[in-house]
């Protein structure tokens, strides 16, 4: 049977959520001290502990740092407010989540109901590392360069704790692959892992989407509707795209990150939000809040663990392993086996990649559909005069030193769109970016004057 210890100084509340704890069919100590949680831990290696940080003896800090016999358990702060800071204190002390006093039944059944040994984790962590080295990947991540086991090792390290994590990168990397391979890694993996992109939600529907609505709290609100929050109870949201959640709605998730509640639209109830978020965005994080695309203060809440995900271009080095790895994804779908040609795999592995991973996969679907044997040679690849590809005979954009960032993406975007005749699926295919982004940014540059004739860049 679990063993659980509860550590604080506060004798009734110590003795409630010991009830709590039994009462989910786990054995339970208490201890009120430093000397008295060190004698416990002594007695019976628990399984999890809920530590309160302030003791009458000290710090309950000083039991991760004294060696008291908590390699193998799972440590739970209790603190009186849920805070960035109490966020940065558990993952730099290496807790697993941490709880909010007074203790919230269905907060504290969902904790227990994920508890896994941190030996489980290392395991589990050893042989994610074994396939990395025997076959190249990393859970549903490809490639062994360098960055790429930078980014793997702070998947885990983020992983077994409760954190919020923002992921960064350009449109492509494969930043839901990484959202989804934290939550795979995580004490929530059993629980639902939903994803959202906050560009592709109306601005009128998206509150409701996300929060869920009472019957008749709006026109057309002909019943309660459950919202995203509500359906990934227990487990982990993604929102892709964070920068493109409007502003207002941004301040209400900056509450829900703070109280750990939200209320459905129309209602006065507050449901509670026993979930990990996860957001991501392409664009630079201190363009996206100069340009008021993102609250300075929502971005602090949700960067509490960064992580950034490097451009293919910036890998080459695993272009081979991911070309063959969609190359053998998509011959078990069809049935039929091909292979690359050496001079074509060579080519693959020195194009610069403006669409990163999804453009090499979109590139390896196409070059097998285009192969007419088994043999997949240079010829199948897009040429140069190919809209998948950045054409040779192109104009030239000249874009000044200086320039914000914001500003030379939407000349880019622009001057592309006009190239390719206004073809919206070619230009978005060969900027590398999702057609809903391009979408996202063009309605965004409808209400922003046309300045590129205006500014007299030259053309070569």
């Amino acid at each position: 049977m679990p063993h659980a210890l509860v550590v604080d100084d506060e004798a009734d509340a110590a003795e409630m959520v010991a009830e709590l704890i039994a009462g989910e069919g786990l054995t339970v100590a208490t201890a009120g001290s430093l000397r008295e949680a060190r004698r416990q831990l002594a007695l019976q290696e628990p399984d999890i502990v809920l530590l309160d940080l302030m003791l009458p003896d000290g710090s309950g800090m000083q039991l991760f740092e004294d060696g008291s016999g908590l390699s193998n358990t799972e440590v739970v702060l209790m603190t009186g407010h849920a805070s960035l800071e109490t966020s940065i204190q558990a993952l730099r002390l290496g807790a697993a989540d941490y709880l909010v006093k007074p203790i919230n039944i269905k907060q504290l059944t969902g904790v227990l109901s994920r508890l896994i040994k941190p030996s489980v984790l290392v395991a589990e962590a050893s042989n994610l590392f074994d396939e990395l080295e025997a076959e190249g990947h990393f859970g549903l991540l490809w490639g062994r360069s360098g960055k790429m086991r930078s980014v793997y090792e702070q998947i885990l390290r983020v992983s077994a704790t409760a954190v919020t994590v923002l992921i960064t990168g350009e449109s492509g990397c494969g930043k839901e692959v990484v959202a989804g391979t934290v939550h795979d890694l995580s004490r929530r993996r059993s629980e639902p892992f939903l994803a959202v992109n906050c560009g592709a939600i109306s601005p009128h529907l998206i509150e409701s989407e996300l929060f869920g609505h009472e019957k008749g709290s709006f026109t057309g609100a002909d019943r309660q509707h459950v919202g995203i929050f509500e359906r990934a109870s227990g487990g982990t949201l993604f929102l892709d795209e964070i920068t493109e959640m409007p502003l207002d709605l941004q301040v209400k998730l900056l509450r829900v990150l703070e109280t750990n509640s939200f209320m459905r639209v129309g209602s006065t109830q507050a449901v509670m939000a026993d979930l990990r978020i996860i957001a991501a965005t392409n664009r630079p994080l201190a363009e996206a809040v100069q340009s008021g695309k993102l609250r300075e203060d929502l971005l602090y809440r949700l960067n509490v663990f960064p992580i950034h995900l490097p451009p293919l271009r910036e890998r080459l080095e695993d272009v081979p392993l991911i070309a063959q790895h969609f190359l053998d994804e998509v011959c078990r779908r069809e049935g039929q086996t091909k292979r690359y040609d050496p001079q074509a795999l060579a080519r693959l592995s020195t194009y610069h990649w403006p669409g990163n991973v999804r453009e090499l996969r979109n590139i390896v679907h196409r070059a097998y559909v285009m192969a007419p044997d088994e043999i997949i040679t240079d010829e199948c690849l897009p040429q140069a005069d190919e809209p998948t590809t950045v054409a040779s005979g192109a104009p030239l954009l000249h874009i000044q030193l200086g320039t914000p960032l914001a500003e030379a993406e939407r000349q880019i975007i622009l001057r592309t769109l006009d190239h390719l005749g206004r073809h919206k699926e070619h230009t978005a295919a060969t900027l590398g970016i999702s057609l809903k982004t391009l979408y996202n940014r063009l309605k965004e540059y409808a209400t922003v004057p046309d300045r590129i004739k205006d500014e007299g860049q030259e053309q070569g």
